[in-house]
């Protein structure tokens, strides 16, 4: 497991997000305070603050260099 800080400070950054880690099987968790939500949820991450970097903590074995390359955007 990694754990990056990202930000999301757009409607148009958090569906392109969304869109970027649903194309893998990957399990993603969004940690903000003592709330984590799936990182693939729209909704979930709405309900978060997105004025501040959020955790995202990525559960993936030997493509994490691959996904941490798509995610390039939005890490802070």
């Amino acid at each position: 497991m990694k754990t990056v800080q990202i930000s999301l400070n757009s409607i148009d950054k958090v569906k392109s997000f969304v869109n970027d880690i649903s194309k893998f099987s990957n399990d993603f968790d969004l940690v903000s305070g003592r709330y984590v939500i799936d990182a693939k949820s729209i909704m979930g991450i709405f309900s978060l603050d997105l004025s501040k970097p959020i955790d995202l903590s990525i559960h993936a074995g030997d493509d994490i260099d691959q996904i941490l390359e798509v995610l390039k955007p939005y890490i802070i």
